[in-house]
């Protein structure tokens, strides 16, 4: 069966409140900060499916994650939804994907005044497979404390994800190995691109670098000496005036206008965000 996209992280390192900050002038709705049991903090923007994550770390603690640590800044995961990670890394392991060990861990909630523990479990591919990004799969024990609909609300009008755009340089071998990470095909979309389209009304699409850059232009992100890297999240947008309006508020950004969609990119988070219009 395909997987569905759970959500899309961004590597913000020890930059959150900057990046809190920004996405919030962005007109996104964020929740509050917050703390894993891991060692990482973060902010989610959540949507009615997939919601888009920020993680980092703190500036000042005990234990920090060592595969935050490790990981470039940016668009840095891949998450697809699992309902029992351990059947899942069984299944995967089965197909010929290296897992690592599945873990559990937990961050608190506050809803209405009250506090309750948000609880996930989650397994890895080997870091090794995908030089992208870390590319994992999540179980939800709490969805209710993820998917709260004060949350879900946001002033730029972005209703979700549709797309992750990954810039690799051996574009037949990537195409095979995220196809088998997400259980789905992969289909070639003409010279350098494929296509992998996820349960969830989510595509993947993989192309080479003059393809990104054909693509993208000047608000490419930059590639910092890797061979794949994740280029670009789209989001579904009504209105990409109303984003566009927000951001001439932060003239610090590079964009580029188009017919419909508006590319915003961000530099110190070597990050694109391309919002498209539905319509």
């Amino acid at each position: 069966m395909t997987f569905a996209l759970d959500h899309l992280v961004i590597n913000v390192l020890f930059d959150m409140d900057r990046a809190e900050t920004m996405m919030s002038q962005l007109g996104f709705t964020l929740t509050p900060r917050g703390y894993h049991s891991l060692g990482s903090i973060n902010h989610l923007m959540v949507f009615e499916g997939p919601y888009l994550e920020l993680i980092g770390l703190p500036s000042a603690a005990d234990v920090l994650r060592k595969d935050l640590l490790e990981s470039p800044r940016g668009l840095n995961g891949l998450v697809f939804k699992a309902n029992d990670i351990d059947t899942c890394a069984s299944s995967l392991r089965q197909s010929g994907l290296a897992m690592l060990e599945p873990q559990s861990f937990s961050r608190p909630v506050t809803i209405d005044g009250v506090e309750q523990l948000a609880r996930f479990r989650t397994v890895r591919t080997a870091p090794e497979l995908f030089e992208a990004g870390r590319v994992y799969y999540c179980q939800h024990y709490t969805p209710e404390l993820v998917w709260h609909r004060p949350w879900m609300a946001h002033a730029n009008g972005c209703a979700g994800l549709s797309e992750l755009v990954v810039v690799t340089d051996a574009i037949e071998a990537d195409a095979s190995r995220y196809a088998k990470a997400a259980q789905a095909r992969a289909e070639k979309k003409g010279s350098e691109v494929f296509t992998i389209d996820l349960a969830s009304g989510f595509h993947i699409t993989l192309m080479s670098p003059a393809r990104y850059h054909q693509r993208y232009g000047e608000c490419s992100v930059e590639a910092n000496g890797r061979r794949s890297f994740f280029g670009a999240v789209v989001l579904k947008t009504p209105d990409v005036g109303r984003v566009g309006g927000l951001a001439s508020f932060i003239p610090e950004l590079p964009r580029d206008e188009r017919a419909n969609s508006l590319l915003l990119l961000i530099p110190f988070l070597n990050t694109l965000l391309e919002f498209r219009s539905d319509r």
